[in-house]
């Protein structure tokens, strides 16, 4: 079957992932549920979360609920007669899902379990280190999470209180351990650099810290300056500088250094893994791979379409109570997937397979393509075009480049 075909078969089937799932009659999605509850507000964050978990708590799980039931038939790519599309992956995030009560997490587990067929591989909750024990962690593990993904952040206790942490490097250090011991080994850590006045030597310390935990993944994230957040109103108030540009460059050389000889995989910008290790949930993302989203907030990519739901938690638990679902839903024209191709799966080591293309944006993207392969920053193998280590420092210039509309 020629990538033309593929196409009249479906838009949505571009991509290696989906034909192959698709000739196994086995095609897959993930689900994302966002948990937008926070004991309190880091200084940088710019997702959809309140302060409000005690009292919301119970009517949001009832209209998380109900979503999941309600959305149950939407239609999420091809599927032929006799095929149903199965769940692969779970993400819970937020926010900080850890803020639920356990038993919450596994009404909601539960709920897609009887509401989609599941062939699950992966289920990942993210948690923060001062909410974790031994009896939570053993009770969602009882429930079918099998990852989790802490964020640290960062190791030194006073960056930590910068950013309005709850937790410090001991507590961050012991919550691994706990989490293994109740017997989750699949552990992802976040951690942050380019904090005002940081030096390369002291984020390399960071790093080094974090190898020493042993994690299964690492995702590393410079620290951004997201307008509407304190941080942000801090940066325009001359309170804080950000790094030189310089500087931040040679944090994530040393980064990739670091990692790479720890044994980590870099198979995204961000992200690195061990062997067997890498993030299966953000992976589909990265890879077209479709997802609903449920909660206040979440973002759903399904058949020629993409839906964002309602970024006000009162509003939405309101308009489910009555069966409404408060979404806005944006139709996916080909050029606007082929764009959606080039900043995701160009973030990934394998890059973009070529001949997934339709013929015109496969002859467009290798003439944008040649200046950057001529400059040492994208190069072809075995059909996929990607960045270079040399490429990946300016990775938006690049995509930028080959951007049809």
């Amino acid at each position: 079957v020629c990538s033309s075909d593929l196409f009249c078969l479906h838009k949505l089937v571009l991509n290696t992932t989906l034909y192959i799932n698709y000739m196994e009659k086995k095609l897959k999605f993930g689900i994302y549920i966002h948990i937008p509850f926070c004991s309190s507000r880091c200084i940088y964050c710019g997702f959809y979360s309140t302060t409000l978990a005690k009292t919301m708590e119970t009517d949001y799980v009832e209209a998380l609920l109900h979503e999941i039931k309600l959305r149950k038939k939407e239609p999420l790519c091809f599927c032929g007669e006799g095929e149903t599309p199965v769940v692969d992956t779970i993400y819970i995030g937020g926010g900080t899902p850890s803020c639920l009560k356990s038993e919450n997490v596994g009404r909601i587990l539960s709920c897609v379990n009887e509401t989609y067929e599941c062939q699950l591989r992966e289920v990942t909750m993210e948690m923060n280190p001062d909410d974790i024990t031994d009896e939570y962690v053993k009770e969602v593990k009882g429930y079918g999470v099998n990852r989790i993904s802490m964020g640290i952040q960062s190791f030194d206790d006073s960056r930590l209180r910068f950013l309005r942490r709850r937790h410090t490097a001991e507590i961050a250090r012991n919550a691994v351990s706990t989490v293994r011991r109740a017997g989750i080994s699949n552990v992802s850590i976040d951690l942050m650099f380019g904090f005002p006045g940081q030096t390369v030597s002291e984020w390399q310390e960071d790093v080094r810290k974090g190898v020493e935990l042993a994690p299964s993944h690492i995702s590393a994230y410079s620290l951004m300056y997201e307008e509407g957040t304190p941080l942000f109103s801090l940066l325009e108030k001359g309170k804080v500088s950000q790094i030189a540009d310089e500087t931040s460059i040679e944090m994530y050389e040393s980064l990739i250094d670091q990692l790479s000889s720890a044994g980590y995989e870099h198979y995204e910008i961000s992200n690195f893994a061990k062997p067997e290790h890498r993030s299966l949930h953000n992976s589909s993302y990265w890879h077209d791979v479709p997802y609903l989203g449920f909660g206040a907030s979440a973002h759903s990519y399904t058949i020629g379409k993409r839906s964002s739901n309602v970024a006000d938690i009162r509003q939405y638990v309101e308009s489910l109570r009555t069966g409404i679902l408060p979404s806005s839903m944006e139709i996916i024209d080909d050029d606007t997937h082929y764009d959606d191709l080039v900043t995701t799966a160009l973030r990934t080591k394998e890059g973009l397979y070529v001949d997934s293309l339709k013929p015109k944006y496969r002859e467009y993207i290798m003439k944008a393509a040649k200046r950057n392969i001529d400059a040492g920053l994208m190069a072809m193998d075995n059909g996929h075009l990607h960045l270079t280590r040399k490429g990946l420092f300016v990775s938006d210039m690049v995509m930028c480049d080959l951007i049809y509309t």
